[in-house]
């Protein structure tokens, strides 16, 4: 919001929506006045309508609450940022309707890519990445075509565990996990770094987005996280985007291309930065990775199982039922008992993300019985 209120009147905001925050979605709809609300948990649209007592607004709710968004013909642009499967009906009926889709999380494009950028490219809708690693890889494309890549690198902090050993890793509680480095996210991102889950993801969310072979994209550690991510040319020109580790960059780039304005970031300052340092993932330490190619080679409802997955096993970590290693051995569980299926529709991936979800719960009830 903050990067909205900077663009002026550039942008209005049409819609705002939120699934239970409901005390700031209604601060927000105060300040910056948008014509609809979304509350996506139903079960508290009369707290939310206590809240706006008085304010002139129209107020839906529920999953469908989201889709009428998409569909409105005053929304020119769709921001989603949307934890799990729960948007993706909204951002196809964006995509339907030849919107902008400015995707800040990576779930639509792990679980339902190759749907998701085919119903975009028959309808003319874009599709523009907000997640800091793809934004530099959007940026760093302009300086030639996709048939003109050698490879994509995505770099990652490394997390809390980058010097840890595996022992380490896999005993890992909470606090451990959620003391990242760098970064100041949400609890599940935050786990999803410490264990190089999100890497996992953001490779499959490229070779989506970018039309990338899954053999072109690499995985870097950066631990300063001033270069975002890198594109290597046939001719061996290295384009990389830098800058400091603030989102309100690649947010606002999403919403001005092709154009640039003055912003609200601070500004990287060269002389100040002493080392910038990459190294190859463990990968033994760090088996999401491995697992993630697997799984961007296999495609399908694989991907939707994997993140579903992943979610499940998350949420069980962070509410102190198991440990972090026991994190990938759910997800492998999960991908080695299911039958990935291609060329499949939406309803079809959501049901290959409900199966995963209970199987994780399943899988578990099993190993402590």
């Amino acid at each position: 919001m903050r990067v909205t209120e900077a663009l002026g009147e550039q942008f209005k905001v049409i819609a705002l929506s939120a699934h239970k925050n409901y005390p700031l979605l209604a601060e927000q709809v105060r300040q910056y006045k948008p014509k609809i609300v979304c509350i996506s948990d139903s079960g508290l649209v009369d707290e939310l309508s206590k809240e706006l007592k008085g304010v002139d607004i129209e107020i839906i709710h529920g999953p469908g609450g989201l889709t009428e968004i998409a569909k409105s013909e005053e929304v020119g642009t769709v921001l989603a940022s949307v934890v799990g499967a729960a948007g993706l009906p909204a951002l196809f009926e964006a995509a339907k309707k030849g919107k902008r889709l400015a995707i800040a999380n990576k779930e639509p494009l792990v679980v339902a890519g190759e749907l998701l950028t085919r119903t975009a490219s028959e309808n003319n809708a874009e599709i523009l990445p907000i997640d800091s690693e793809h934004s530099a890889i959007f940026q760093s494309l302009q300086a030639g075509s996709v048939d003109e890549v050698n490879k994509i690198i995505l770099t990652a902090s490394g997390g809390p565990f980058r010097d840890s050993s595996i022992e380490q890793f896999q005993q890992a509680q909470n606090e451990q996990a959620l003391a990242h480095p760098t970064w100041d996210m949400g609890p599940k991102i935050t786990v999803d770094s410490a264990t190089m889950m999100n890497k996992a993801l953001e490779l499959i969310e490229a070779h989506w987005l970018f039309s990338m072979p899954v053999e072109k994209i690499d995985v870097l550690i950066h631990p300063q996280s001033i270069v975002h991510s890198m594109v290597e040319f046939v001719d061996g020109s290295v384009i990389a985007q830098l800058g400091t580790p603030d989102m309100c960059t690649p947010i606002q780039y999403a919403l001005t291309y092709p154009g640039r304005t003055a912003g609200i970031s601070s500004h990287l300052k060269l002389d100040d930065i002493k080392n910038l340092t990459f190294e190859k993932p463990d990968t033994k330490k760090f088996k999401a990775l491995k697992i993630g190619y697997e799984a961007a080679r296999t495609g399908g409802t694989a991907c939707a199982v994997f993140n579903a997955a992943n979610e499940t096993a998350v949420e069980l970590f962070l509410g102190d039922k198991i440990r972090l290693g026991v994190i990938i051995e759910l997800i492998e569980h999960c991908l080695s008992k299911h039958q990935s299926k291609t060329n499949v529709s939406l309803d079809e991936l959501l049901a290959a993300d409900e199966w995963a979800r209970k199987e994780v719960h399943e899988c578990l009830n099993q190993r402590v019985n």
